[in-house]
C-alpha cells in the first residue's frame, strides 16, 4: 500500500492551540470527562441522559451490543419537550429560538414560547388528520420555520418524520414516499432558488396518486402560486392552523421508539431509509454539540445545511434548541443574490457559532479576500463542519483569515447513520489540528482496522468502523433489517463498518481520507482520493477538485482529475503543470493524472459531497446510471457528461 502522499499530509500537521481565556480548567475537566466516559459508556450516558427532563426513569442506561442495543431502556420523556417546554419552565420563554430568513430577504422571529405555540398547533393539525404515535408523516420543504415546525410537532405527537430535499426529482420524491407510506404530506407551493421558482406542490400532485397511505397534503403559501387543490385530499397550512388550539400534551416515548427515518443513497442504486430513535437523539445531539460547539443560552447558531439533510437536524434542530440556542435558517443559496451572502448573513445576526461543509468554505475561499473585508465578523467564535475529508490550505484559510486565529475550527467526522459526529474535537478544549476529524469523542469506540478485524498501527490506512454503539447510531433500515445488517455489520465482527478509509496519527487524531470505494490501485500502488486532492487543492486558482481511478489495460487504474477553478481564474495548459507537478511533488510519478479537467460544477449530494462514484461511472460508461437520487443539481451530470466526451476519455 503506498501511502507517502497521505502520510506526508499528515506528518506536515501541527496541534494547534486555542487562547481561549480561562479555559485551561475546563480543558483539564474535559479529559477527565472524556477518560471517563470510554471506560464506563453506560455510567456517562445515564448522567448525561440525567441533565434533561423524564416522566418515568429508565431501567438500564446502556444494554445490548452491536449491531443489537439499546439504550435507557424503559425510559419516557418526549424530544419535543427537551428542545422547547423545558426552556420557557426555566423562564426562558421569551429568549429568541428560531430566526428565518427567506432568499429574498423575508425575515420572521421566533421566541421559545412563540415557536412551541406554533408547533402546538401543527401537532394538533396533524392529530386532526388522524395521525397517531407511531404513524409516518412526510415532510418535502425548503429552509421554511415551517420545515422546523413540522419537525417539532412530529417529535411531540410521537409520529416518524422524513424530511425529502425541496430539490429533488419527481422520481426520486416518489421512490421515498412509495418506501416511506406516509399518512400525511407536508409540503409549500414552491420556493426559489437562486431566484428560480421550483414547484413542490406540483410534484407532490403529479406523484400523490401512486402513494395510496396518503390521506392529506398540507400546503404552505410561500410564494402564492396558484397550485392544484383537490378537496377532501389537499389543505391550506394557514387555514388549517388558525383553527388549531395552542395547546397540545406531549406524547409519552420510550427512549427506543422510533422518531426518524433519513434516506440515504445506497450504493445497489436504491436509498436506504436509516432510523433513528427519536428520544435518544435528542440525548446525545444534547450532549456532542453542547462540547462540538461550547454551546451557551445565548449562542446564535447558524447551520447552513438544507432541511432535506440529516445535519440540520443534528445541529440546527436538536443540538441547538436543547442547548437553549438561538438556531438561524436560511432559505437559499448561500452565494444569491450576492456572492456575499454567507457573510451578510454572520454580520446580520451576529453568528457566533457556525456549522457549515467543507465545500462551503471552499467556496468561499475561491472568492478571495475582498468580499470579506465588508463585513465585521468579530462576532464568530466556533466553525464546525462535517461531510467530505477537510483539506490542510482551506483549514487554514478559515482559522486565520475567516476567524482571524481569534476562532475554534472543529472538522468532525459522521454519517447519516451516526447521526452526529462520533470523531471531533471539543471547542475551546482540544488541540485543533488542519485536516484531522479529531479524535473518538464522549462514549465512543472508534478504531482502523485491517481487513481481518485486527487495529492497525498508527500511521497505516485501515477501515474505519466503531467498537460499541452510542444512543444516536441507527437502529435499522426501514423495511429492510437484512440489509441493514448486511450492510454495516457484515464486514467485520462486531463492529460497525463505516466504508471509510482513514489512520490514526502519533497524537491519536483520526483522519479519514475518503470512502473505501473511493481508493484505487495504480500499478499495484494503493492511492486514496485526499492525498491527491490534497496536493491540488494546493494549486493556486483551483477551489475545488475530485480525483476518480478509471480501468486501464496496463496500470489496472489510473487516475483522472476533475478541478473547478477560482474566480477569475482562466483554465491553461500552464494551470494543467503545476497541477502534475504538485502531485509528482507531494506522491510521485505514479499519481500523475490521465487527464485533468476543467469544469464549472462537480456532482454533489445535499450535504455538499461530492459523489465520485458518479465521476467514475461517467468516465467508465460515458453516463452516470447509479443512485442519483441524493443529487442537489442533477444538471451537473449532464455537464459533465458533455465535457468527458468532449475529450473523447469514455473507455
Amino acid at each position: 500500500m503506498d501511502q507517502s502522499g497521505i502520510s506526508q499530509v499528515v506528518s506536515n500537521s501541527r496541534l494547534v492551540y486555542s487562547e481561549k481565556e480561562n479555559a485551561d480548567g475546563r480543558r483539564e475537566a474535559f479529559r477527565k470527562l472524556l477518560a471517563f466516559s470510554q471506560k464506563d459508556p453506560a455510567a456517562f450516558w445515564d448522567r448525561a441522559a440525567r441533565e434533561l427532563v423524564w416522566y418515568e426513569p429508565w431501567k438500564k442506561a446502556m444494554s445490548g451490543k452491536l449491531p443489537g442495543f439499546r439504550f435507557f431502556e424503559g425510559g419516557i420523556s418526549n424530544p419535543c419537550v427537551n428542545l422547547l417546554d423545558r426552556h420557557i419552565e426555566k423562564g426562558a420563554g421569551n429568549r429568541t429560538a428560531l430566526i428565518w430568513e427567506g432568499e429574498n430577504g423575508d425575515t420572521r422571529f421566533y421566541t421559545y414560547r412563540m415557536l412551541l405555540a406554533e408547533v402546538n398547533r401543527f401537532a394538533n393539525v396533524l392529530k386532526s388528520f388522524g395521525v397517531k404515535k407511531g404513524d409516518c408523516v412526510a415532510i418535502f420543504l425548503p429552509n421554511l420555520a415551517e420545515a422546523i415546525i413540522s419537525v417539532l410537532a412530529c417529535f411531540r405527537i410521537g409520529a416518524i418524520y422524513n424530511t425529502i430535499f425541496a430539490g429533488y426529482s419527481e422520481k426520486s420524491l416518489k421512490d421515498r414516499l412509495v418506501h416511506f407510506e406516509p399518512k400525511v404530506v407536508v409540503t409549500a407551493d414552491a420556493t426559489a432558488r437562486r431566484g428560480k421558482m421550483i414547484h413542490l406542490k406540483e410534484k407532490v400532485s403529479h406523484v400523490i396518486p401512486d402513494i395510496p397511505s396518503v390521506e392529506a397534503v398540507i400546503t404552505v403559501n410561500r410564494l402564492g402560486t396558484e397550485v392544484e387543490m383537490q378537496k377532501g385530499r389537499d389543505f391550506w397550512w394557514h387555514e388549517e392552523v388558525k383553527k388549531a388550539s395552542i395547546i397540545c400534551e406531549p406524547e409519552k416515548m420510550e427512549a427506543n421508539e422510533y422518531g426518524i427515518v433519513f434516506y440515504t443513497s445506497g450504493t445497489t442504486g436504491k436509498p436506504k431509509g436509516v432510523v433513528h430513535s427519536g428520544m435518544a437523539f435528542v440525548v446525545q445531539n444534547y450532549m456532542y454539540a453542547k462540547y462540538h460547539m461550547d454551546h451557551r443560552d445565548d449562542d446564535v447558531l447558524w447551520c447552513s445545511a438544507d432541511i432535506g439533510w440529516l445535519t440540520m437536524h443534528i445541529w440546527g434542530i436538536a443540538g441547538a434548541l436543547a442547548n437553549g440556542a438561538t438556531t438561524v435558517v436560511y432559505e437559499g443559496a448561500i452565494d444569491y443574490p450576492a456572492k456575499d451572502r454567507f457573510y451578510q448573513i454572520i454580520e446580520k445576526y451576529r453568528v457566533n457559532k457556525l456549522f457549515t461543509a467543507p465545500t462551503a468554505l471552499r467556496m468561499l475561499k475561491s472568492m478571495g479576500e475582498e468580499p470579506l473585508k465588508q463585513y465585521d465578523l468579530s462576532c464568530l467564535e466556533v466553525v464546525s463542519l462535517v461531510g467530505e475529508p477537510f483539506d490542510t490550505e482551506t483549514w487554514q484559510w478559515t482559522y486565520e483569515v475567516l476567524g482571524k486565529k481569534k476562532i475554534s475550527v472543529n472538522n468532525t467526522w459522521g454519517q447519516t447513520e451516526t447521526a452526529g459526529s462520533p470523531l471531533a474535537g471539543a471547542a475551546w478544549l482540544t488541540p485543533m489540528k488542519p485536516g484531522s476529524a479529531g479524535m473518538p469523542f464522549l462514549g465512543a469506540a472508534v478504531d482502523v482496522v485491517d481487513h481481518e478485524g485486527e487495529p492497525v498501527p498508527p500511521g497505516t490506512l485501515g477501515n474505519l468502523v466503531i467498537k460499541q454503539p452510542f444512543p444516536m447510531l441507527c437502529r435499522t433500515l426501514w423495511k429492510e433489517p437484512e440489509r441493514y445488517l448486511a450492510s454495516y455489520f457484515s464486514q467485520v465482527d462486531g463492529c460497525y463498518y463505516a466504508s471509510d478509509l482513514a489512520l490514526v496519527d502519533d497524537d491519536g487524531y483520526v483522519w479519514v481520507v475518503g470512502r473505501s470505494d473511493d481508493a484505487f490501485n495504480v500499478a499495484g500502488h494503493r492511492l486514496s482520493t485526499m492525498e491527491m486532492e490534497s496536493a491540488v487543492l494546493e494549486v493556486p486558482g483551483i477551489s475545488e477538485t475530485a480525483i476518480i481511478g478509471v480501468p486501464d489495460g496496463i496500470k489496472g487504474e489510473v487516475p483522472v482529475c476533475f478541478a473547478r477553478l477560482s474566480e477569475g481564474v482562466q483554465e491553461s495548459e500552464a494551470l494543467k503543470e503545476a497541477i502534475r507537478g504538485r502531485i509528482v511533488e507531494q506522491i510521485g510519478k505514479i499519481a500523475v493524472p490521465k487527464a485533468i479537467l476543467f469544469t464549472e460544477i462537480l456532482p454533489k449530494t445535499v450535504s455538499g459531497k461530492i459523489m465520485r462514484r458518479l465521476l467514475k461511472e461517467i468516465v467508465v460508461k460515458g453516463a452516470a446510471t447509479g443512485d442519483m437520487t441524493g443529487l442537489e443539481d442533477p444538471a451537473a451530470v449532464a455537464q459533465i457528461e458533455q465535457l468527458v466526451a468532449a475529450r473523447g476519455l469514455k473507455k
